[in-house]
């Protein structure tokens, strides 16, 4: 496995994004590829990242990485926050939710070494997620955005 930013993927790496499927169940938590790389593809700057976790060379994985002017008002100013993570479903059970969060914290020091923490805001019945961020360090930090019963739980990695 390897961690790597969209940037750096190959033209044949990019096409093979779209393959990516998440379980219809995770659908209304993380949305699927192709919202992802919209909200990638249509922003312009360095305060937005995808990063991609491959496989023997082919995309396994998704999340969107942001900061700046991309942070939401529960974030810290020193944050970078994560969304959308994506890891296709036939591939899901092999550790590669937990290989994307523990080489994540090295690639968000490398490409933005002012970062000092990650955040992120997941839905309190999202229970595979809760359950992989709280496996690999996260603590819970506070409320994040919104959610169709009350608020999503606000988690923190500091770096």
């Amino acid at each position: 496995m390897q961690l790597t930013d969209y940037r750096d993927l190959s033209q044949a790496q990019r096409d093979q994004l779209i393959d990516i499927e998440v379980h219809p169940e995770q659908r209304r938590f993380a949305g699927d590829i192709s919202s992802a790389l919209y909200i990638l593809l249509s922003t312009d700057g360095d305060d937005m990242r995808g990063v991609v976790v491959l496989v023997d060379g082919v995309p396994k994985a998704f999340l969107l990485l942001q900061r700046g002017v991309f942070l939401p008002a529960w974030a810290e100013v020193d944050a970078a926050i994560l969304s959308a993570l994506q890891v296709d479903r036939r591939h899901q059970g092999q550790g590669l939710g937990r290989f994307f969060m523990t080489a994540l914290p090295r690639l968000v020091s490398r490409v933005w070494p002012d970062v000092g923490r990650l955040q992120l805001s997941v839905d309190v019945d999202n229970q595979a997620a809760l359950g992989l961020y709280q496996g690999t360090g996260w603590i819970v930090s506070g409320e994040g955005f919104r959610a169709r019963k009350g608020f999503e739980r606000q988690m923190t990695l500091p770096l």
